[in-house]
């Protein structure tokens, strides 16, 4: 049984870091996904592709991996880069700002 063990990402929908503390140990679809010819809906008889299990650290979810035989890949996540500038938002109608602002 594969599976992968990672830290979410923030939505794209928002600039805020929730839910991205965790780490999840997701299990790998063992058969292809397949459309049910009546209603086109998308099905798989894998149950286990729709498990996904919550830990507070990566060390957690590997001791729970190899406790159950669980063949895991760790996938490190990507860093934030740091702010580009210091003022953000609030420097585009700053009094000292440097150059004219136009709308």
């Amino acid at each position: 049984m594969r599976a992968r063990i990672y830290q979410p990402a923030k939505t794209a929908m928002s600039s805020g870091t929730a839910k991205t503390k965790g780490w999840t140990l997701e299990f790998a679809p063992a058969s292809a996904r397949s459309v049910d010819p009546l209603m086109g809906w998308t099905s798989s008889a894998d149950t286990q592709a729709q498990v996904k299990l919550q830990f507070d650290t990566k060390e957690d979810a590997i001791a729970y991996a190899k406790d159950n035989g669980i063949d895991a890949q760790v996938q490190e996540p990507n860093k934030r880069k740091p702010n580009i500038r210091a003022g953000g938002y609030g420097e585009n109608f700053a009094t000292g700002r440097r150059g004219a602002w136009t709308h």
